[in-house]
């Protein structure tokens, strides 16, 4: 799947490609090329916090050049095209991650991040250290900062007078739509509910007809889609707290000098934070909207669905390659 690239062999193949610029002089030439790929689009809010805050921030030494819509790495292929020294910079998933490193697949799972705060203080823990240190030893990849995408919630047609979730027991019999890959239908049966899986262009006309109960996404999504004129309720279950990674070449970093270093870091933390906040903030004003569309919405026993779901990880096949006691560390860290 990927070469297993040295640092010194990573910075060799960059300065022969010309990547690495050999000063921070005035002219665009003399630049240290920095080529973000993602899968986002260019009003995406991790694209507006690279182009906004990221790129000022580096502009004295380097030149910031991002690509959107997987126009020239199609989204998964972004981390192997850094390890083998043809891009610079992306915006990666702990999911793609686990494709290289199973043991990735803890950031992915329910309830492991409780909100954006607990996701950065996990990030820059020194739990994370291992992670961080394989992802640049094996895949030459350094993972700057993390970015919050938003927390994902269960969004229902029964009204709460016929229906009232506070514990995984109420979602007993519930369908619920969820992405249709495994690890997806996994966290629907740890909700409690019985998962089904659709493809997403279908869910509107399925809660509509009420072929399905309900679904599960971020608030933007259920007011994108307008899942909030065939739905009554959303249970603020936040069940996931997505998370994206701002990833540089390890060979690109080992060619900074330490100032540069230090500003391109301090760029990534600045950029994360200013996505970070302007998601939140998107996120307390979608409550504030479904509100007046006459959505119900509350928030149930999180304890209770949080032990569930982690219980049931801990006893599945994803949970095999969890380093012992980072999920007791992690839980240490949040409210």
């Amino acid at each position: 799947m990927f070469k297993k690239f040295s640092r010194r062999a990573a910075v060799t193949a960059l300065v022969a490609a010309g990547v690495v610029a050999g000063s921070t002089g005035a002219s665009f030439a003399d630049k240290l090329q920095l080529r973000l790929a993602t899968s986002g689009s260019e009003t995406d809010q991790r694209s507006v916090a690279m182009a906004e805050v990221f790129a000022p921030m580096v502009a004295e030494f380097a030149s910031y050049e991002p690509s959107y819509n997987g126009t020239i790495f199609a989204q998964g292929t972004e981390l192997d095209a850094i390890s083998r020294g043809n891009l610079e910079m992306s915006i990666t998933s702990a999911q793609e991650l686990a494709q290289f490193f199973p043991e990735f697949s803890i950031f992915t799972a329910g309830y492991v991040h409780q909100d954006a705060a607990h996701q950065v203080a996990v990030f820059n823990d020194p739990l994370m250290d291992d992670f961080k240190a394989k992802a640049e030893d094996e895949l030459g990849v350094k993972l700057l900062s993390v970015m919050y995408l938003g927390r994902r919630q269960v969004n229902l047609r029964q009204s709460p007078d016929d229906l009232k979730v506070s514990t995984p027991a109420d979602l007993a019999g519930v369908n619920l739509r969820m992405p249709g890959t495994d690890a997806w239908q996994f966290l629907g049966k740890a909700l409690g509910a019985a998962p089904t899986p659709m493809a997403f262009s279908e869910v509107y006309t399925a809660l509509s007809t009420g072929a399905v109960d309900g679904q599960d996404n971020p608030l933007p999504t259920v007011v994108d889609a307008k899942f909030y004129e065939v739905t009554n309720q959303i249970v603020l279950t936040s069940h996931l707290v997505d998370l994206n990674y701002i990833a540089i070449g390890k060979g690109v970093w080992d060619g900074m000098s330490a100032d540069q270093q230090a500003m391109v870091q301090k760029a990534a933390d600045a950029a994360a934070e200013s996505g970070r906040q302007k998601q939140l903030e998107k996120e307390s004003n979608l409550v504030a909207f479904l509100k007046d569309q006459g959505m119900t919405i509350y928030e149930p026993d999180l304890a209770a669905f949080r032990n569930q779901v982690q219980s049931m990880y801990l006893d599945s096949e994803f949970a095999a390659t969890w380093p012992e006691g980072v999920l007791d560390k992690i839980n240490a860290l949040g409210n």
